[in-house]
């Protein structure tokens, strides 16, 4: 029986990393995996998921699944999600038709929350919809465990206004725990990356 998978985390998480283990985990035993992103997703070229470590696949988006057929989907063992809180609430419902309706397992990754503190669009849905959900640890500086994502700006300041989505990694965002995250507290000795 499929089941939708939810797996998300703080920013540096290796939430990518994890999405494309379990890919090659897939092809090792001779099964195919689709791999996926939201078109949104422009920061690593076309139609590539990429890790801050530097492992890569090739992707196909959003829009390209939904226009797949179901002979095609189904030669499928599984499809993988990155980037999954920048989809929409339909966009989940069709995750939620490959497993109920065509017994695929879909493994999605993202973030849960944006730097203000405020859920996705996609995290909100996977996290009603989800047969499973899963934390991606990652550590704050101070040693405590992240959960909250902070943007800051060119002078290291953490920043608590603005649009939801503007793409970035390590040059924009960094992870922290919910009190220095509060606190806008990036560290002793943070320095903005270039």
């Amino acid at each position: 029986m499929a089941q939708l998978y939810f797996k998300y985390g703080a920013m540096g998480s290796s939430k990518t990393a994890n999405a494309l283990m379990v890919h090659y985990n897939y092809a090792e035993r001779g099964q195919k995996a689709l791999l996926v992103k939201p078109r949104l997703d422009s920061r690593d070229g076309d139609h590539m998921v990429v890790s801050r470590i530097g492992l890569s696949h090739p992707c196909i988006y959003f829009d390209e699944l939904e226009a797949m057929g179901e002979a095609e989907l189904k030669e499928f063992a599984c499809v993988i999600v990155d980037e999954a809180q920048f989809l929409s609430r339909e966009e989940v419902r069709h995750l939620v038709h490959l497993v109920d309706d065509l017994d695929i397992p879909v493994i999605c990754y993202g973030l849960r929350s944006d730097f203000k503190g405020n859920l996705f669009t996609g995290s909100y849905e996977l996290l009603v919809m989800a047969d499973k959900i899963e934390e991606v640890k990652t550590v704050c500086w101070c040693g405590r465990k992240a959960t909250f994502n902070a943007r800051f700006d060119a002078e290291g300041h953490v920043l608590k206004e603005g649009e939801q989505v503007v793409l970035g990694a390590g040059e924009k965002y960094t992870s922290l725990c919910r009190r220095h995250w509060r606190e806008g507290n990036l560290g002793p000795g943070f320095q903005v990356k270039r």
